[in-house]
C-alpha cells in the first residue's frame, strides 16, 4: 500500500509541475501580444510637431499724415520712419518707408511725366516686367486692380514663395505723376513665418494708396 501511494504522489506533482510550465508559457504569449498591441497604439497616436517659429507681435494700426516736400502726399504707420533712398542711382522723391520692428520696408519711386504718354507706358510695362522676374521664384503671383475713395486707381502685385519682394504695386494720374512700391523684408526668414506681417503690412500699402494725394 505505502509503494502505491508513493506513486500516485508523484504522478500527480509531475503533472501540476507540467501545468505550471504551461501556464507560465501562456502569460509570457499574453504579456507578449499586450505589448505589441501597446506599441501599435502609441505609433498610431504619435502626431509629429510642427515646425516653430518665432512670435511676432503685431501693433495697433495707427497713421499719420506725412508732411515732407514732395509731390505726393499719403498717410502712413506711426510704426514706420520715412527715409530718403540713398542708392547711387536715385531720383528726387525716391524714399523708403521704413519699419524698424520688422526690419521691412516700403521702396517708393517717383517719375514725374509732364504729359509723355509713351514714357508712361515705358514705366508700366517695366513694372510689370520687374514683377515678372521676381515671380520666376514665387509660387503664385496675382494681379488685383484697387479703386481708391477719391477715384484714383492702382495696380497691385501679390507674389508668394520665397521672393525678393511680396508686394508691388503703381498708380497714376496718367498726366504728371507716376509712383511704383514695392515691400522688402531684410531678414532671412521664410515668407511662411513672414505672413502675418505681410498681411499687416499690405493693410498699409492700401492706407497709402487710399490716402494719395498729387501736389499741383
Amino acid at each position: 500500500m505505502t509503494e502505491v501511494k508513493i506513486y500516485c504522489f508523484t504522478g500527480w506533482f509531475h503533472i501540476r509541475w507540467k501545468l505550471l510550465i504551461v501556464n507560465c508559457l501562456l502569460l509570457a504569449v499574453v504579456c507578449l501580444l499586450l505589448f505589441n498591441c501597446r506599441q501599435k497604439s502609441d505609433n498610431s497616436d504619435f502626431v509629429p510637431k510642427p515646425k516653430g517659429y518665432n512670435r511676432i507681435d503685431l501693433p495697433v494700426a495707427r497713421y499719420q499724415q506725412m508732411t515732407e516736400n514732395h509731390p505726393f502726399s499719403f498717410q502712413y504707420s506711426t510704426q514706420a520712419i520715412l527715409k530718403p533712398d540713398t542708392v547711387s542711382w536715385a531720383e528726387p522723391h525716391w524714399m523708403y518707408v521704413y519699419y524698424p520692428k520688422f526690419n521691412a520696408m516700403i521702396q517708393l519711386t517717383y517719375k514725374p511725366l509732364t504729359g509723355d504718354k509713351n514714357k508712361l507706358s515705358k514705366l508700366i510695362e517695366d513694372a510689370h516686367k520687374l514683377a515678372a522676374k521676381h515671380g520666376q521664384k514665387a509660387s503664385s503671383i496675382q494681379d488685383l486692380v484697387l479703386k481708391t475713395p477719391s477715384g484714383k486707381s492702382a495696380m497691385l502685385m501679390e507674389l508668394e514663395g520665397e521672393v525678393p519682394t511680396y508686394l508691388q504695386f503703381y498708380t497714376t494720374d496718367s498726366t504728371k505723376h507716376y509712383l511704383r512700391g514695392a515691400l522688402y523684408f531684410n531678414t532671412a526668414l521664410k515668407s511662411d513665418s513672414l505672413a502675418p506681417v505681410i498681411d499687416y503690412l499690405k493693410k498699409d500699402v492700401i492706407k497709402l494708396l487710399n490716402t494719395l494725394e498729387w501736389k499741383k
